[in-house]
């Protein structure tokens, strides 16, 4: 666009000393034969052909001298090229034409000339310079992404690691209130049941009954507190990628994709039914990789087991660990499908619960 613009004034000025210096007939053929050249040789990139174009206009100015009011819109295009010293070649058809233009155009032509020179170096430092903006540009753009990318995925790992932090510690907390508070509690309780049967005095009894049965609420008490904890200290993730870390019969593909906590009844039964598969892998299957998908959907969770063995396992037979991952998903209202279709694949579906 800057170079059309550039064009435009350096034609208005060619025009403005063609029409003072020439009275002709014949204006407008030189005029449209000056368009035509400038148009084509703006049309093509600077080349061989430009400069055959621009040749062609020099012999084209001894044939018509008047085309010399022209000539620096067709300076324009060679010059600061490849070809830089091209344009000496206007200087040839000026020297030849002089005795037939006057003074003033004698004078200007050659001004324009250098005024188109001017445009052209003008215009180069623009693109140049807006090149360089766009590339910066781009650049700043793309290390912004990258940067956002890596903060991203930074703060997804710290996410997890305080998470799997966390769960750590809830499973301390529970070994300990298990290993150390239960034991006491189990002992004192066995102490009391003790002091139940030595004792005589049916008034003592009666006390150490109404402690143990004190005692004994307790321990169920910490029972439970301690199962919830290892409930949700349960990273279903981390516990199936152990698994496929001791899974040493073949290279295992792990894609997990929850963004959500599981039901702890789900998480059982994941880890379960993956054990179970890993299990008959080793026993029927002469598989080279396995791939383990864990997925969620809006509605449902997803796991998919699939191997590439070739030996027939018999389906229809519904061997024990088949039938107990049956039994595992049907207790959760899922469904289970077996496959033989190149290797064998287990495709399980859990709905959520709303």
């Amino acid at each position: 666009m800057n170079k059309l613009i550039d064009k435009l004034i350096i034609f208005v000025f060619c025009l403005a000393l063609y029409l003072t210096t020439v009275t002709n007939a014949y204006v407008i053929v030189t005029v449209l034969a000056a368009i035509i050249f400038s148009a084509a040789s703006s049309y093509l990139d600077e080349g061989r052909i430009t400069v055959g174009i621009f040749v062609a206009y020099v012999i084209f100015c001894f044939v018509e001298p008047a085309s010399l009011a022209f000539l620096p819109l067709l300076c324009y295009d060679v010059l600061i090229a490849n070809y830089k010293w091209l344009w000496l070649l206007a200087v040839l058809p000026l020297i030849t034409g002089l005795n037939l233009l006057t003074g003033t155009a004698a004078v200007l032509i050659p001004v324009f000339i250098v005024v188109a020179y001017f445009l052209k170096k003008r215009t180069l430092a623009l693109e140049t310079m807006k090149k360089d903006y766009f590339l910066l540009r781009d650049q700043a753009k793309e290390t912004a992404l990258q940067m956002e990318k890596k903060t991203r995925l930074l703060m997804e790992k710290q996410d997890y690691e305080v998470n799997l932090a966390t769960l750590e510690e809830r499973n301390r907390i529970a070994r300990d209130i298990h290993d150390n508070v239960g034991h006491m509690l189990s002992r004192c309780i066995l102490q009391t049941g003790a002091l139940l049967v030595v004792s005589p005095d049916d008034q003592i009894k009666t006390g150490l009954g109404s402690i143990k049965e004190t005692l004994s609420e307790a321990m169920n008490s910490i029972r439970d507190s301690v199962h919830d904890l290892h409930d949700e200290a349960l990273d279903v993730r981390v516990e199936l990628q152990t698994l496929i870390n001791n899974f040493k019969f073949c290279p295992v593909k792990f894609d997990y994709d929850v963004a959500t906590s599981l039901e702890n009844d789900v998480k059982y039964c994941v880890i379960a039914v993956v054990k179970e598969a890993f299990s008959n892998i080793i026993r029927h299957s002469d598989a080279t990789k396995v791939a383990v998908t864990v997925r969620e959907h809006p509605g449902l969770y997803q796991l998919v087991i699939q191997d590439n063995g070739t030996t027939t396992r018999d389906i229809d037979a519904r061997g024990m660990g088949l039938k107990n991952i049956m039994d595992r998903v049907t207790t959760l209202n899922g469904n289970v499908h077996f496959s033989t279709d190149k290797g064998f694949r287990i495709f399980i579906s859990v709905p959520k619960n709303k």
